[in-house]
């Protein structure tokens, strides 16, 4: 894939990741293993991809996912996880996310930022075709035929 995602870092370290403020892709993980400083790969222990192309970039979606898993409401994919891993603490311990930003200004309805945003989305399913490709499913808390809510 042509853009970079950060390297593995611990959930609870999210905020010390560079360029949040940007919209973006960002890849879940739940591994029993430490993943944290390690390149990202793809690999099985992804349960989860989403982007964001909102004015509050990736730190507000990751919040938003953040306030879900704890109880709260905003993000599907966090209801999703949820249903299954209840328990916040055990389940941040165990979680890791990885992120590639997009420089762009979604306030701005010029046609060079509107393309930006759509190539962040395009980028979102051509990960979910990579996944497939490599695993042949999509992770499990973007199936929502097989990862129920509640």
């Amino acid at each position: 894939m042509k853009r970079a995602f950060s390297d593995w870092t611990k959930w609870t370290d999210r905020a010390a990741l560079a360029d949040l403020g940007y919209p973006g892709v960002y890849a879940l993980a739940i591994s029993p293993a430490e993943l944290s400083a390690m390149p990202f790969s793809w690999r099985l222990e992804i349960v989860y991809v989403g982007m964001t192309n909102a004015k509050g970039g990736l730190k507000s979606r990751l919040q938003q996912f953040d306030n879900t898993i704890k109880g709260g409401d905003g993000h599907g994919g966090g209801h999703r996880v949820r249903f299954k891993h209840s328990d916040y603490h055990e389940l941040t311990s165990h979680l890791f996310v990885s992120v590639c930003p997009w420089e762009c200004d979604v306030t701005l309805n010029d046609p060079a930022n509107l393309r930006l945003m759509g190539e962040v989305t395009k980028h979102e399913y051509e990960c979910f075709a990579l996944f497939v490709e490599m695993f042949g499913n999509l992770p499990e808390f973007n199936d929502k035929k097989k990862s129920p809510k509640k």
